[in-house]
């Protein structure tokens, strides 16, 4: 469903990865889950849609609509930023294991849908990476 704004209709929709730092595989059990609540509290507040998502223990895959004025390198930098605050305040164990003091490398990936690659097919890729 596309978004409207005052100047705008829009529909753009990204699928967004990217990795621990030094790919740890830190994303499981509670940190997994707590992840996941806070992407959805994130999206929530900034008006993102989030239409599919896992985290692999080494890797998050997001697939997320956003009005145009976010760019993808802005929503992954949100998503990351306050994840990684939250994540380090509840599970200081987390710090330990990375000695440089960052949850997520400072890399991402980002594609957007287009007529080679549909919604569904981003939906399903992200549905089979378990």
């Amino acid at each position: 469903m596309p978004k409207r704004t005052h100047h705008a209709v829009c529909d753009l929709k990204y699928h967004l990865v990217w990795i621990p730092k030094y790919r740890k595989s830190l994303l499981l059990g509670s940190i997994e889950n707590r992840i996941k609540e806070l992407f959805y509290q994130i999206a929530e507040e900034h008006d993102f849609e989030i239409l599919a998502m896992e985290l692999m223990p080494d890797h998050v895959h997001l697939f997320v609509s956003a009005a145009p004025k976010w760019s993808p390198g802005k929503i992954v930098s949100i998503f990351k930023a306050i994840t990684s605050k939250i994540i380090f305040e509840e599970f200081p164990q987390v710090k330990k294991k990375l000695w440089g003091g960052h949850l997520w490398s400072a890399g991402y990936y980002a594609a957007s849908v287009g007529d080679k690659v549909t919604a569904e097919m981003v939906k399903k890729y992200i549905r089979h990476q378990r």
